[in-house]
């Protein structure tokens, strides 16, 4: 299995918007972080797709190491 690069050790504060689909990039190669630009298609990784239920600012993990995907659970502040 190709393991997720580390994009950057913090989370990225996003305005999502109710009913627009996120593609969270769950490689770490994508230009377009925090979302997928279709870079994981050398990996075994896959985006995961997140659809709001209100509008509101979300924090999506930027080091892909989260246990909690998308959504940053602090793990970088461990690496």
């Amino acid at each position: 299995m190709t393991d997720a690069l580390i994009a950057r050790k913090s989370p990225y504060a996003v305005g999502v918007v109710a009913g627009k689909t996120y593609a969270w990039c769950a490689c770490g190669r994508s230009a377009a972080q925090p979302f997928c630009d279709g870079s994981h298609k050398s990996t075994e990784l896959r985006p995961v797709i997140h659809k709001p239920t209100r509008d509101a600012t979300l924090y999506f993990c930027g080091c892909k190491q989260t246990s909690t995907p998308p959504f940053c659970d602090g793990t970088h502040k461990t690496l």
